[in-house]
C-alpha cells in the first residue's frame, strides 16, 4: 500500500478528510464516505436464510441475536423454486406467494422466535436455487456472516446440502445451526 492510501493509526483522524457538520468525513471528491439512502444502512448485515422449516428457524433466532449483539441489521433471505408447470395439462405447480404475504409470514415468524425491536429487519424473496441465491445475496450485501439452518434428511449427507454448499463457495462465514 503507497503512502498517499495509508490509513491512519488507532483512533486518529484522518487529516485528509474534511469534516461536514463536524462528524461525517468526506472524500476528497467531497462526497459523503458513508451514503445515506436505504441500501447504504445495510452495512454488512447479517443474512440468513429462511424456508419455515424447524431448523431454519432456529437459524432465524440466533440471527437475530448475533445481528443484535454486533448492532448491525438482519437480512432474511427466501428463496422459492421457479414456477413449474405440468407439461401434458399445463398446471402451474409451486406457484410463489404475493411478496407482501411472504414478508408479513416471514416477519411473524421472527416475532415468535425473538425480540428484534433494536434490529433493523429487511426481508428479501428470491427464485432459483437456494445455495446460489443465499451466496449470491450475501455477497452483494457484503454480509459479516450468513447463517442458515443444517438440513434434517439423510439423503442430504449423500447427495450433498445447501449448508455443504455454501461453506465451499460463501465469501463470508457460514453458520450452520442445527
Amino acid at each position: 500500500m503507497d503512502q498517499a492510501e495509508s490509513s491512519p493509526l488507532g483512533s486518529q483522524p484522518d487529516p485528509r478528510q474534511r469534516r461536514v457538520h463536524g462528524n461525517e468525513p468526506l472524500r476528497p471528491s467531497g462526497e459523503p464516505l458513508h451514503p445515506s439512502d436505504a441500501d447504504a444502512r445495510l452495512v454488512h448485515p447479517v443474512v440468513v436464510g429462511y424456508d419455515g422449516s424447524p431448523s431454519s428457524r432456529n437459524a432465524l433466532a440466533y440471527a437475530a441475536g448475533v445481528s443484535r449483539r454486533l448492532s448491525r441489521p438482519l437480512v432474511i433471505v427466501h428463496v422459492t423454486p421457479g414456477v413449474y408447470c405440468e407439461p401434458l395439462t399445463g398446471q402451474v405447480i409451486g406457484a410463489p406467494r404475493a411478496r407482501a404475504e411472504t414478508e408479513s409470514w416471514v416477519r411473524a415468524e421472527l416475532a415468535e422466535v425473538c425480540d428484534c425491536r433494536e434490529v433493523e429487519v429487511r426481508v428479501i424473496m428470491r427464485h432459483g436455487n437456494a445455495a446460489r441465491e443465499l451466496s449470491s445475496a450475501a455477497e452483494e450485501l457484503s454480509a459479516d456472516a450468513l447463517v442458515i439452518g443444517a438440513p434434517r434428511q439423510k439423503w442430504h449427507q449423500v447427495a450433498g446440502s445447501v449448508p455443504g454448499w455454501l461453506a465451499r463457495h460463501a465469501r463470508c462465514p457460514v453458520i450452520v445451526v442445527p
